[in-house]
């Protein structure tokens, strides 16, 4: 049987989607074959996001099916949280190395990203996000922004809007993000445009918090075609959990500055400067951050130079106060508590 065409699949709610309802993934196995020949591979390697790694086996079941028996096909057990959150192990020891769920972050010969693209019907989302997003007789301009599933229905989201009177403004963030109106969890420079409110079609809360936090002016109408949902980004609940955060550790003498050795994560120079500038700062460095590794260190708080959401969706898991570079300047009194900020990625590794 084969597994090229799922009728069901697992969810991506670490990835910023959550699955309910049955869809098709193209795993696109025909490119991946003809790497392998073209290279002359005798390994494979696999990489999922966490919500897709049960789909491993059965996409090894097919590329078992169609390549060489002397071809060994190997699945990463690495957690993989986006496209910057790649199993560098796996990389070097293997032929040809394939990341699925994620849009390219960095171009590579040695990587081959497949994006799973959804093929969920975005109109009827389109449909209710009308009773949210301003009459266009009156406020045309909407800004469209989308995660890397949906991009395959970009055109037709903008196509769509546009006959019906709105002004799409659009565009591609920085060198981070792969596509025109795409954001990440760390990224929303593709909502930098001159409207003062943005359309986000996807599933999950956080890509759209995020925008909220970063472009505070504008209103971010959510349309997830998913869970069939429409809703307002609201950032107040999330303002307090953090300015919680900020107050506590303002007490802090012993710092932990957490570096990640992830090769799309790391900020070695922001960790640096603040070790540099605060005697009771010292430098942690790993690869995987978890509430579990940073319980042995006795520090009052944690300064996490990582992945935003390790602060932003896991913080309130650590047993002692976890901040932003940002907030770490507000709790030490370099900055002023007015200040805070939602803690974004820019730029390339």
């Amino acid at each position: 049987m084969s597994h090229t065409s799922e009728s069901k699949s697992g969810d991506l709610t670490k990835t910023g989607m959550a699955l309910k309802h049955d869809r098709e993934w193209d795993y696109e196995l025909d490119r991946i074959v003809e790497a392998v020949d073209e290279r002359d591979a005798k390994k494979v390697g696999l990489q999922f996001p966490e919500g897709l790694k049960r789909r491993g086996p059965a996409v090894t079941d097919d590329l078992r099916e169609r390549l060489p028996d002397d071809v060994r096909v190997l699945l990463s057990g690495q957690p993989c949280y986006g496209a910057c959150d790649l199993d560098t192990y796996m990389m070097r020891r293997t032929d040809v190395f394939v990341h699925f769920g994620h849009s390219p972050m960095k171009e590579s010969d040695k990587i081959i990203y497949v994006p799973l693209f959804s093929n969920v019907d975005v109109e009827p989302i389109l449909k209710d996000s009308l009773d949210e997003l301003a009459d266009p007789d009156e406020n045309p301009d909407v800004g469209l922004v989308t995660t890397a599933q949906h991009m395959n229905k970009f055109e037709e989201m903008r196509a769509w809007l546009e006959e019906r009177d709105f002004d799409v403004h659009t565009r591609r963030g920085d060198e981070r993000l792969t596509h025109e109106g795409q954001v990440l969890g760390c990224n929303y420079a593709s909502a930098d445009i001159d409207a003062d409110q943005v359309l986000y079609v996807g599933g999950g809360k956080f890509h759209p918090l995020g925008l909220a936090m970063e472009h505070p002016d504008k209103r971010v109408v959510i349309a997830d075609p998913v869970n069939n949902a429409v809703s307002i980004a609201d950032t107040e609940k999330f303002l307090k959990q953090r300015y919680g955060a900020v107050h506590r550790a303002m007490d802090a003498e012993k710092w932990g500055v957490i570096f990640c050795t992830k090769i799309g994560q790391g900020r070695y120079d922001q960790a640096e400067e603040i070790v540099e500038a605060n005697d009771n700062a010292y430098l942690i460095t790993m690869d995987e951050v978890t509430p579990d590794r940073l319980r042995n260190f006795d520090m009052d708080a944690f300064v996490n130079t990582g992945c935003p959401r390790i602060t932003t969706d896991d913080g309130p898991r650590f047993h002692k106060p976890m901040l932003t570079p940002g907030e770490y300047e507000i709790a030490v009194g370099n900055e002023p508590l007015d200040s805070l900020s939602f803690d974004t990625f820019h730029g390339t590794w």
